[in-house]
């Protein structure tokens, strides 16, 4: 009889937290496949011919195994601002199969602040320890966990997107149809909430809040954080001169309009540690004529690049009723492409992107530093194991999968 004395796996010491990594960091490249599936590992004489979106990459501290982000998408599944457990499967699940970070949903920084009645919130310590789980979830398996915080601005009170209805969410069902605020009372529709036009104590306190939500997701262990200026919520609101009709200094000149957002990125910069990321989603145009526009977005990238931001996540759209999105696959690469040059800054290309081909040639291009991608994960969590395979690379499995890894029919 022969018996093993010895295997690669190791045990936690708490059966109640998560499990270490087992067979290394998910999403790290180990090797080279070829046509057969056969892996030759990396080494220095090699690795230059490693396709670039499986290359890593570091920001301040935080090392990232490959250039593959999932999005934050919303969810709505949280209570009362509380993640639940299935928050912990979902964003556990995706990490499993290896992407370079995976960045959680839009995170209300009030209790009016939130998209919907059923999004995540961490306007309380009392939210620290169910994103602790979910962040926890990400990180043993080697993932960068990311967090993305938000006000919704004149779109908070929403209904579930599964409802497929632009109209706000009443009392009754846990809604705030009378706590809806924006730099002006102007509506995104003639279905939607007329918002309260907010006062200048008032954007400050949400100033303040964002740093207090900053100062949670660090201690709920998050590795990185997005701020969400994008897509029509309150940040974004304030960039755009047709939602914001202001006549005092948060209004008005390009100066004035990016003041809110200036201002929370310097308060947030000041609590987030100087060792972790901090990223900026921006809605590079509002596709509107005479809206905010591309030229815009590069002198506010320039600006939020000297206060400390790391990348700008290059989405656009959603701040106007009246826009005319050109959506069509990769129509959003060329504004990340033009900030990462004209402002030396690291971008992340998001939108239309679905092939392992197209994450390979924007990045191996320099077009950005990261792709985003969201509904694809949604509809193939193991998007990053098959992008591996498809584009020739051995990355780092779960023991607990292996005879996945090489499933051939």
């Amino acid at each position: 009889m022969s018996l093993i004395e010895d295997f690669d796996f190791q045990y936690v010491s708490d059966p109640t937290t998560y499990t270490i990594p087992q067979g290394g960091p998910r999403g790290a490249a180990v090797g080279l496949l070829d046509k057969d599936g056969k892996s030759t590992p990396l080494t220095e004489e090699n690795i230059d011919k490693l396709p670039k979106s499986f290359t890593k990459i570091k920001q301040r501290d935080v090392v990232f195994n490959n250039r593959i982000i999932v999005s934050p998408m919303c969810m709505f599944s949280a209570q009362d601002g509380f993640l639940t457990d299935f928050h912990v499967a979902h964003y556990g699940g995706i990490a499993l199969k290896g992407p370079g970070a995976v960045i959680v949903e839009a995170t209300g920084v009030t209790p009016n602040g939130r998209v919907s009645v059923l999004c995540g919130g961490l306007w309380s310590d009392e939210h620290i320890a169910q994103h602790k789980r979910v962040s926890d979830a990400i990180k043993c398996l080697g993932v960068v966990s990311g967090i993305q915080i938000c006000h919704g601005g004149r779109k908070a009170s929403d209904a579930p997107i599964w409802l497929n209805r632009r109209v706000g969410v009443s009392k009754a069902l846990g809604g705030w149809p009378d706590e809806v605020v924006a730099p002006s009372a102007i509506p995104f529709s003639e279905t939607t909430i007329v918002p309260r036009e907010l006062t200048k104590d008032e954007i400050k306190e949400i100033i303040e809040s964002f740093a207090q939500a900053a100062i949670r997701a660090d201690k709920a262990g998050y590795d990185l954080l997005e701020i969400h200026g994008a897509h029509g919520y309150l940040l974004s609101e304030f960039l755009s001169p047709f939602v914001n009709t202001r006549t005092d200094e948060y209004g008005g000149s390009f100066e004035n309009r990016i003041r809110m957002m200036v201002e929370t990125v310097k308060k947030v910069r000041e609590v987030w540690p100087e060792t972790k990321p901090l990223w900026v989603r921006l809605s590079c145009t509002e596709w509107v004529e005479g809206g905010w526009d591309i030229e815009e977005t590069v002198q506010l990238s320039a600006i939020l690049k000297d206060l400390g931001v790391d990348t700008i996540d290059c989405s656009s759209g959603g701040i106007n009723n009246n826009q005319k999105i050109p959506a069509k696959s990769l129509f959003q690469v060329p504004f990340a492409e033009q900030i990462k040059r004209e402002v030396g800054i690291a971008t992340a290309a998001v939108g239309g992107i679905t092939e392992p081909s197209q994450v390979e040639d924007i990045i191996s291009t320099g077009k950005a530093d990261f792709v985003c991608l969201g509904r694809k994960f949604l509809g193939d969590p193991a998007f990053t194991t098959k992008a591996a395979r498809e584009l020739g690379v051995d990355i780092a499995w779960p023991l607990q999968h292996t005879f996945g890894k090489y499933l051939r029919w």
